[in-house]
């Protein structure tokens, strides 16, 4: 299945309907929604690209980015969002290990990206080349398979270099069932609001509100405001959004500086991040019953586990307390297993590694077969979550095999961080860790062993903001004469965490 043939059926259904908008403003209908795609993807095929190729998108949330995934896939290539927080070189290394035939920018970040990517072919979005690409005849769409390539994640590995998962139509087609069984409905007059960026989750939610004829709305902002979305919602009704934890934390102290209720806000799906049972409680308290908590990762794109809005918001059950610190039961696609170190099962209510089995886990990583065979083993993925299932089902997250650090529902990889000090001189030796903080769930903080000369902070801050993305950045540096290490040479993190912050 195509993508673009939920669009083709949507617009065929309900060519009135309105389908893209920039905040309360309409910027398409659902026929000009699919003429736009389609004569772009035309404009693609007469450019020469074929099904197959990978395009890059490296922009900021906005109405033609949909255009551009949706014109893609019409034309069968493969779609490689790249988060608009990356440092252009961690974009270009994107780039050219999916080998994309063309990227598609914005003007923020063409600039930069096309300096680092000389013989890589950069297409403005914001620019009057695309504008005219829109307004020839419409492509065909080509056909694809079940397993055919459609979209490849980028997602760190704690080696510190990004993998590509491979999502395969298939893959697609289960999530966004998933989602309509498990996670919520989703009617022609629903809003899918983007505050979160398109490359990730919030974009991966397009799928069904396309399968329905619902609308999209891109805040005019481009991003995440509280208080814009507080409006925006009330103004369209009927409002669904994807919000990590840190999202949902600051739409709550909006909504009680103005007395808010929430009114048009419809369902807020929160995951990519530790959630705290009392920031919930008092999120269902401020804006009511509007929550639904979700469970994934790349590899199994937004469909592992859901807890319903129902039990969200529940408080009259025995375990209420508890249900609500888990991340809910198992997504209709898939089977969940808790497993020791070899892979067998653990009785219920043991802690170990979560993994899991089903039509949405991913084909593999892209051109890294050793990866691939490190996560996909036996039919399962190893997801590197540690957690248990108690009786009633519930799946509760303890821990995470990997070094990962989850700040405001993005991941960040210790690995990468420390890279980039490395390359100072004066740095001799580095671990990152993380350390709690109230409003980003957790924030990295930079373990440092220094020669004579002790960098400051500030000149630490700038090192790293010329290497990596702003979001990665330490919010501390901590200097010591050491690190504890095990007999192996292995920093031994556990301590450094207990002693360092």
């Amino acid at each position: 299945m195509n993508p673009a043939e939920w669009l083709q059926r949507s617009a065929e259904r309900g060519p009135d309907r309105p389908a893209l908008m920039l905040g309360t403003d309409l910027v398409a209908d659902y026929a000009g929604f699919r003429d736009r795609a389609f004569a772009a993807a035309g404009a693609l095929q007469a450019q020469g690209l074929q099904p197959g190729d990978r395009v890059a998108i490296f922009a900021a949330n906005s109405p033609d980015y949909l255009v551009a995934l949706y014109a893609i896939w019409a034309m069968g290539a493969v779609a490689v969002p790249i988060n608009a927080k990356l440092h252009p070189r961690e974009a270009a290394w994107i780039v050219a290990d999916a080998g994309a035939a063309l990227v598609m920018v914005d003007a923020a970040h063409g600039q930069a990206l096309s300096s680092l990517c000389a013989d890589i072919r950069c297409l403005f979005l914001d620019g009057p080349d695309w504008q005219a690409m829109q307004q020839g005849a419409r492509a065909t769409i080509h056909p694809t398979d079940p397993q055919d390539l459609v979209w490849i994640f980028y997602t760190s590995g704690t080696t510190g270099k990004p993998k590509g998962v491979m999502l395969t139509s298939a893959n697609l087609v289960a999530m966004s069932l998933c989602y309509m069984a498990d996670v919520d409905p989703v009617t022609p007059d629903d809003a899918a609001l983007y505050a979160a960026p398109m490359s990730h989750g919030a974009g991966l939610y397009n799928f069904m509100h396309v399968m329905q004829g619902a609308r999209h709305v891109v805040p005019p902002s481009g991003g995440f405001d509280a208080a814009e979305v507080l409006a925006l919602a009330a103004r369209l009704d009927n409002v669904s959004m994807f919000a990590a934890p840190t999202m949902v934390r600051r739409l709550v102290e909006a909504a009680r500086a103005s007395s808010s209720r929430g009114e048009g806000l419809r369902t807020v799906v929160y995951g990519g991040g530790p959630m705290y049972v009392a920031d919930i409680i008092e999120a269902v308290e401020v804006l009511g019953p509007r929550f639904v908590q979700i469970y994934g990762q790349g590899e199994c794109p937004m469909a592992i586990s859901a807890l319903s809005r129902a039990e969200v918001a529940d408080r009259s059950h025995p375990d209420w307390r508890m249900r609500l610190g888990s991340v809910g039961r198992a997504q209709s696609a898939v089977r969940l297993r808790i497993a020791d170190a070899d892979g067998r099962p653990l009785p219920q209510g043991e802690v170990g590694e979560i993994l899991v089995q089903g039509l949405p886990v991913m084909a593999g990583y892209w051109r890294n077969p050793e990866a691939s065979a490190t996560t996909l083993r036996n039919g399962w993925l190893w997801t590197g979550d540690m957690g248990r299932i108690d009786p009633d089902g519930c799946l509760t997250l303890h821990d995470r095999s990997k070094d990962v650090i989850i700040s405001g529902g993005t991941n960040i990889y210790p690995r990468e961080i420390e890279e980039a000090l490395l390359e100072h001189p004066a740095v001799l030796e580095v671990s990152v860790i993380g350390r709690a903080d109230a409003e980003w769930g957790e924030v990295p903080v930079a373990c440092i062993v220094t020669g004579p000369a002790q960098p400051t902070p500030a000149e630490l801050d700038q090192h790293c903001l010329d290497r990596i993305a702003r979001f990665k950045r330490p919010k501390e540096y901590v200097f010591l004469g050491s690190l504890p290490k095990n007999n192996y040479g292995k920093v031994l993190k556990t301590l450094l965490r207990e002693t360092a912050i």
